[in-house]
């Protein structure tokens, strides 16, 4: 062992031929089978060449000092789609004069600009949405909110999109129908999310066939009614009183009044009801006159003082809902300086979150009152009744209750009675065991003692009423249980209309 190396010698290779053991490693290179090569040029389709005319009018169609207010792209694009569609078809392309062809948002406004004229004449006339849908064999999808259809520029205006695609030719705007979106990716599309799109798609989109129109006038009407309401009208009729009618369709210019029509209205509906006192003839009407303004889109001092006659009768007759309605308007008036008596109206809503006891509006309208609003003596007033009612200062509350300007007091009789009863239960607590009746009247702010005693008869409180020779008393010691979920029943029962 010890004469042994530390390796073993090997014979030296001379030649340079491998031996017979060593396998070559054969390499194989992987054909393209025929039939892929088949599919991807199948797929491949050669794009269409279109004349130059056509793609002058496809850019004039997408340049942004063509682009007209309310109508989408998406709208736009889909009629333009079907213009030359149509010319491809029927092999007109080289013949029509595409420099004097109308622009498709140009064809869009003029059929819409013809829907009034078709109102007048009694002729369904088809809207633009359902055009699209006839020239598409599926209803249009509903838009993502992610879809934007406009930018806002720095003077505030909305600018088109049409100049980001601007850049992009005529194939990539009108395509086939089998083409993928520009912006599609293949790994952006698998097998499961193509399932989950179908599903959804299967779910939402109801062809004509499936669903049948039973009613086809429906929704030419519905969006010739709403195309036709968005503009003004201008009235013809001369009549000085029209009973109100709930619009259910465009309005008639025959039967709408002019301006100065309503003004003579007006001064003959406030003389009407200082003679007849006929609410429910006189509300009629005030509403039958406002629907005028509203439909002829008049917002001036006239329309103004409208609102705030109708309001002060609603008040006197407490008709809180005609009452919130023209609240409502009044306030979106005061708003464009039109006039009138907003700090008179200021104070009344104030007076109105008393009754309702709604402290949320409450807070808002306090946090806007500005240093002007505050030293008005309507405004100012309707303060001080809310810090006494806060600070549980019953006396106070009913010394401002006689006090109260304007046509205030209408509204704080509404309230008034729930404060009278826990006015009532405080007495009762503090007072023992009775107090006299002549005191409960000057405290209450009733006019007579016979009133008070009325008051409290009509929650079922005689019992406690004691005629004794120095007057009638209230046995206070004993009513003090009987008062305390009658005042709390009375605070449950509130209205809860909420003025705009």
């Amino acid at each position: 062992m010890a004469g042994q190396g530390a390796f073993i010698s090997v014979a030296t290779r001379r030649t340079l031929a491998g031996s017979s053991s060593i396998v070559p490693v054969q390499t194989s290179i992987p054909q393209i089978k025929k039939n892929e090569t088949d599919r991807s040029s199948e797929n491949t389709k050669p794009k269409r060449s279109w004349p130059q005319p056509v793609r002058d009018y496809v850019q004039r169609s997408f340049a942004a000092e063509n682009y007209i207010p309310g109508i989408e792209r998406q709208e736009m694009e889909c009629r333009l789609k079907k213009v030359i569609s149509e010319a491809a078809e029927n092999g007109t392309l080289n013949d029509v004069h595409w420099k004097s062809l109308p622009l498709p948002q140009q064809m869009i406004n003029m059929e819409r600009l013809s829907v009034p004229a078709a109102w007048a004449t009694g002729i369904s006339t088809l809207s633009v949405k359902d055009t699209n849908l006839t020239t598409n064999s599926t209803p249009s999808k509903k838009r993502k909110s992610s879809d934007k259809d406009s930018v806002r520029g720095i003077n505030g205006h909305t600018q088109p999109t049409y100049e980001a695609d601007n850049r992009n030719g005529l194939e990539d705007r009108i395509s086939y129908p089998d083409k993928k979106p520009r912006h599609a990716t293949a790994d952006h599309r698998s097998s499961k999310s193509h399932k989950n799109l179908d599903s959804r798609k299967k779910r939402f989109d109801t062809s004509q066939n499936e669903r049948p129109n039973l009613e086809p006038w429906r929704s030419s009407t519905d969006e010739a009614i709403k195309e036709v309401s968005q503009g003004s009208v201008v009235g013809r009729c001369q009549d000085l009183e029209k009973q109100y009618f709930r619009l259910t369709s465009a309005p008639n210019p025959d039967s709408v009044r002019p301006l100065e029509v309503l003004e003579k209205t007006l001064e003959h509906l406030k003389k009407k009801w200082r003679k007849e006192k006929n609410y429910s003839y006189i509300c009629d009407q005030f509403k039958s006159l406002r629907q005028d303004l509203t439909v002829q889109h008049i917002k001036n001092d006239f329309s103004v003082n409208v609102y705030e006659i109708h309001a002060r009768i609603a008040l006197e007759q407490q008709d809180l809902s005609e009452y919130n309605q023209c609240q409502t308007q009044l306030r979106a008036l005061y708003s464009q300086k039109l006039g009138g008596h907003p700090t008179e109206f200021l104070a009344y809503r104030i007076l109105y979150f008393l009754h309702t006891s709604n402290r949320t509006d409450m807070n808002d309208v306090l946090a806007d009152l500005t240093p002007t609003d505050k030293r008005d003596p309507a405004v100012k007033h309707a303060l001080n009744v809310r810090s006494a009612l806060a600070l549980c200062n019953y006396h106070r509350f009913f010394q401002l209750y006689l006090e109260t300007p304007n046509m205030g007091a209408y509204l704080m009789d509404m309230f008034v009675g729930r404060e009278r009863l826990a006015a009532l239960s405080n007495i009762c607590k503090a007072y023992k065991p009775d107090v006299r009746l002549r005191f409960i009247t000057e405290e209450l702010g009733f006019e007579s003692d016979e009133e008070t005693a009325r008051f409290v008869c009509e929650y079922n409180g005689q019992a406690f009423l004691q005629q004794r020779p120095e007057g009638v008393t209230l046995l206070t010691d004993k009513a003090r249980l009987f008062f305390e979920p009658v005042v709390k029943a009375a605070f449950m029962k509130v209205d809860i209309k909420i003025s705009g």
